[in-house]
């Protein structure tokens, strides 16, 4: 969670102004990290996602029971790029895949007795530094980090909301301001045989416009993503241009043909089944099927519960 050490107000005259905290000291964020415990606990609780021992449990725990704030980093509002580092810091995977390996190499994945080695950052409550897992275990642990379809992972609450009346002039602090395309004013000449005309009208002040959303370049958001400069030629290494887009298709299937490039799509392959008879599950049972399945060595009560009388 990131948030500003500060309030925004307006003032009469439209202007966004900041006030900042100060005086924050550590006891400030041991107080907050107990008001933000309970607070969550509370609303487990309440959502049926936690019982009420467990939470008291919880609240007796030490260092605050799994909840932690740290208010030692802090970034100036000017520092963009320091914001970014921070932010994607703290939107970072929860899995590290240089710290993955096989541990019989690559070719033994397809084994059912294959495992993989995970190196933890840090030793965990059982001091362990490593887990060795399966694939199967590794994919339901996975599976778990998941969040569910159409819920949003990142939320922003007051001045920051989406639909709040402030929202456009906060975000505004801090951008680059991006100068206006004027028309340049002719230079004085020098030469004495010049009359001098009259002086030009002054120019009518420009109205104020609305400050505009950042807009970052395609090639940028693919270059933070995937850390590869899209428009950088793999030959030269020079920076490429975007001259056209073609659309009309017998002119990009004549520069196919040009290139000797292919001008029809690969063909759909058909669907295949599951790959289950490929794989070398000995599903044979462990007891004579003349004799029928054993009977279990313990009692399983299968009488229904008296409020089902009812």
């Amino acid at each position: 969670m990131l948030a500003t050490d500060g309030v925004f107000s307006e003032a009469s005259t439209g202007e966004i102004r900041f006030h900042e905290a100060t005086l924050l000291t550590s006891e400030h964020w041991e107080k907050l990290e107990k008001t933000t415990q309970r607070r969550v606990l509370r609303a487990f609780r309440r959502r049926g996602l936690l019982e009420e021992g467990a939470a008291a449990d919880m609240l007796g725990w030490q260092a605050s029971g799994g909840f932690s704030v740290d208010g030692s980093v802090r970034v100036e509002g000017h520092d963009r790029a320091g914001v970014e580092r921070l932010v994607r810091y703290c939107a970072r995977g929860p899995l590290a895949l240089e710290r993955l390996h096989a541990i019989d190499g690559q070719a033994a994945l397809a084994s059912p007795q294959a495992r993989l080695l995970y190196r933890l950052a840090e030793p965990d409550l059982q001091g362990r530094t490593e887990l060795v897992l399966s694939p199967l275990d590794l994919l339901e642990r996975l599976a778990r980090l998941v969040p569910p379809p159409r819920i949003h992972r990142h939320r922003y609450h007051g001045v920051l909301a989406p639909h709040a009346r402030l929202r456009p002039l906060v975000v505004a602090i801090g951008r680059e301001e991006v100068p206006s395309e004027r028309a340049t004013e002719p230079s004085p000449t020098n030469d004495p045989s010049a009359v001098p005309g009259p002086p030009p009208p002054p120019a009518a002040p420009e109205p104020a416009r609305p400050p505009s959303a950042p807009r970052i370049r395609w090639a940028q958001l693919l270059a933070r993503i995937y850390e590869v400069l899209p428009l950088l030629c793999p030959a030269c290494g020079g920076e490429m241009k975007i001259l056209a887009f073609l659309t009309d298709p017998p002119t990009v299937e004549a520069i196919l043909l040009h290139l000797d490039l292919p001008r029809r799509p690969p063909p759909l392959m058909p669907a295949r089944g599951p790959p289950q008879a490929e794989l070398s599950f000995d599903q044979t049972p462990e007891f004579e099927l003349e004799d029928g399945e054993p009977v279990p060595d313990f009692e399983f009560d299968q009488s229904l519960p008296e409020s089902w009388d009812a």
